[in-house]
């Protein structure tokens, strides 16, 4: 390999999820899904800069408020449940990531479209049909589907009747799914994700594991995302049980099938020179590694025993699970990576974990996103180096890219150096992580076309390179529109990334 440029056959592209993107909720027999109670958090819910509270519970939180979701969903705004209508729109679009150029583009099956129910006893076939059609227009544009099994869209039945993946019915359901779709797309998709950023359960059980609490739980910190162990440690053992039996699955229906995890990859920096936020770096570091430690390595670290022994966490192993775990690890790592984040030490010797999206302790060295997220290009390079070191895997980059307000001009066009920027500094520290010896084999930019945000259900915070015409509120025609970053992409892409100047005539 060039050391100035990527390896020939890497995979550009990008990463959407069915939930955010489809619409289409209740159409051809599909059935609700967790993602279907994702609520659009109100102006009076965000902090006094105008952005989102990420203390707010952004999705239901208790079995009362998805009960008044179902029935009063005119009294609550959904928008994923109408998405940027994908489901109708999905030859549009694919054809302008491949006017891009794409070679990989990073999807979800959304699982209650092939099993309404998530349990049921047969798939349904017009879901199934959707998926074919999918596919098969990827191919005809060159492009490699990469699935993700489960993003952040259990069944609302399983999540309901046996509280999600608390249930080892739930696991059996799973296991049935990706048995399902995996062998039916054998030939159309040979990448395959299990879970989206499985250590999301830690923050959001609901929409990541079918989990419902009862409510935020009040803890002396003030966060709600924290408690709720027992629960949260044990719906995370049985969706990795569940994602090491679909990798053994998936290599006996095709051994030229591929499977990664997913980790949302949460960089830290101690505060000081103190060993005690040194120590904090640690602690949150194993928190973050642990889902990937037994995905990759097929067993649980020894670093967890004493965190559970202190809280009273019981992980309860059915048996064949120790050895699911250690026969079911995954080919390759795929990670999130969108921000780093700064430790303090919280003056408790046993590790625990902070359970927050963005640190509350800012970096004056980082620029801010406009939702207060540190850019940080370097820590890009950094975390890509300290996976390989940890695993020796190949690593796949399935999310990365800039939430932002876009400004249409007087003419139509969307000028978004801001993007470019963010892709070009990101790419630039990529491709040093690639010369130190990182195999790093793809990479996905987040939403490349607007889509209905995960956390918040807004669609004010754009990532894409291809706008959509749409407001928080589903109003709009709905029209597509190449931005300037479109054009940037384009290049970058078919310069297979040694140009990264950002000279586009728009």
């Amino acid at each position: 390999m060039d050391n100035n440029v990527f390896p020939k056959d890497f995979l550009w592209g990008g990463a959407t999820a069915a939930n955010q993107i489809e619409g289409a909720f209740d159409e051809d027999g599909r059935g609700l899904a967790t993602s279907d109670f994702a609520r659009l958090v109100s102006k009076q819910e965000r902090d006094t800069e105008g952005k989102f509270d990420e203390h707010v519970p952004h999705n239901a939180s208790s079995s009362e408020m998805v009960a008044d979701m179902k029935a009063n969903p005119d009294s609550w705004h959904l928008p994923k449940r109408w998405g940027i209508d994908f489901y109708h729109t999905y030859k549009e679009d694919i054809a302008l990531l491949a006017e891009m150029g794409f070679k990989v583009f990073r999807m979800s099956i959304s699982w209650s479209r092939i099993f309404p129910n998530g349990d049921d006893k047969q798939p349904n076939e017009l879901g199934l049909a959707f998926y074919d059609k999918v596919f098969d227009e990827c191919h005809k544009h060159g492009i490699e589907p990469m699935v993700t099994l489960s993003h952040f869209d259990t069944p609302l039945h399983l999540a309901e009747e046996y509280g999600g993946f608390l249930s080892r019915h739930t696991v059996d359901a799973f296991v049935h799914y990706a048995q399902t779709v995996i062998a039916r797309y054998q030939s159309k998709v040979k990448y395959w994700l299990t879970f989206n950023e499985i250590n999301n359960v830690l923050s959001n059980p609901f929409t990541s594991s079918g989990v419902i609490l009862g409510g935020a739980k009040k803890v002396s910190d003030g966060n709600p995302y924290l408690g709720h162990w027992q629960e949260k440690f044990q719906a995370v053992h049985n969706q990795m049980v569940a994602s090491a039996l679909t990798v053994q699955l998936a290599h006996r229906i095709n051994p030229n099938l591929r499977v990664g995890n997913m980790l949302c990859r949460l960089e830290n920096y101690a505060e000081s020179t103190k060993p005690e936020d040194q120590l904090q770096v640690l602690f949150e570091d194993h928190f973050n590694w642990f889902f990937t430690d037994v995905q990759a390595n097929g067993e649980y670290p020894y670093y967890m025993k004493r965190f559970f022994k202190e809280n009273h966490i019981n992980v309860e192993f059915a048996p064949g699970d120790k050895e699911a775990l250690l026969e079911g690890t995954v080919d390759f790592i795929t990670i999130s990576y969108y921000m780093t984040y700064v430790m303090r030490y919280r003056g408790e010797p046993v590790p625990k974990p902070t359970g927050r999206l963005v640190s509350d302790i800012k970096n004056p060295n980082l620029e801010l996103s406009a939702w207060g997220w540190p850019i940080d290009p370097i820590g890009f390079r950094i975390t890509l180096n300290h996976i390989y070191d940890r695993y020796h895997l190949p690593i796949f980059i399935s999310e990365n890219g800039l939430g932002a307000v876009d400004q249409l001009e007087s003419d139509g066009r969307i000028i978004d150096d801001y993007r470019i920027d963010y892709m070009r500094k990101h790419v630039e520290q990529m491709r040093e992580a690639i010369k130190d010896g990182v195999d790093v084999f793809g990479y996905a930019w987040w939403g490349p076309i607007d889509l209905v945000s995960s956390g918040t259900s807004e669609m004010t915070k754009r990532y894409g390179m291809i706008y959509v015409d749409q407001d928080d509120y589903g109003q709009g025609t709905g029209e597509r529109k190449r931005k300037k970053s479109f054009y940037y992409y384009k290049k970058v892409i078919q310069s297979n990334g040694a140009e990264l100047d950002n000279d586009i005539k728009y």
